[in-house]
């Protein structure tokens, strides 16, 4: 079903059907918790501020998503000239223990959001592609690689136990 965005639309729309989405995206890439909900706050601000159309909400939420993956590599680049330490602060998801996410968070940064677009989100390889700006078979080896790394982690956590 084609449906047009525009105007005040998007923004009432992602509210609506995303905001839950644009928060897991961000604490999934952010320093904090609190990073997170600075992060999660922007990108509703800069689609505020942008007047931009969307041709769908499917179009809207991949917009979303870019966003708030580019604030936090923006976050996570200004921290790091601050040379502050932080701890890691995740929410873990209703009913999990958050292992299986706390490991694919510490996953180099392309593995860990093209794992996270395919197995959280919902997303094709393309969409992943579309959305973080490249090719769908660079996105094709960074789940396998991050799969492997995963799996080297999840395995080697486990025989330490």
């Amino acid at each position: 079903m084609a449906m047009q965005l525009r105007g005040d639309a998007p923004f009432s729309y992602a509210m609506e059907h995303y905001l839950d989405t644009v928060y897991r995206a961000a604490c999934h890439n952010a320093p904090t918790v609190q990073d997170a909900e600075d992060v999660t706050q922007e990108v509703f601000e800069a689609l505020l501020r942008s007047g931009k159309a969307f041709a769908d909400g499917e179009h809207l939420k991949a917009w979303l998503l870019r966003v708030a993956i580019n604030k936090c590599k923006n976050l996570r680049r200004a921290k790091r000239t601050e040379e502050v330490p932080l701890p890691p602060q995740f929410p873990a998801p209703p009913g999990a223990d958050g292992s299986v996410l706390d490991e694919v968070r510490a996953l180099p940064e392309p593995y860990r959001n093209a794992i996270y677009l395919h197995y959280f989100e919902g997303y094709t390889a393309k969409e992943i592609g579309e959305i973080l700006g490249t090719k769908r078979n660079t996105v094709l080896s960074w789940l396998s690689r991050g799969r492997q790394a995963l799996r080297a982690r999840m395995i080697g956590g486990f025989e330490d136990a």
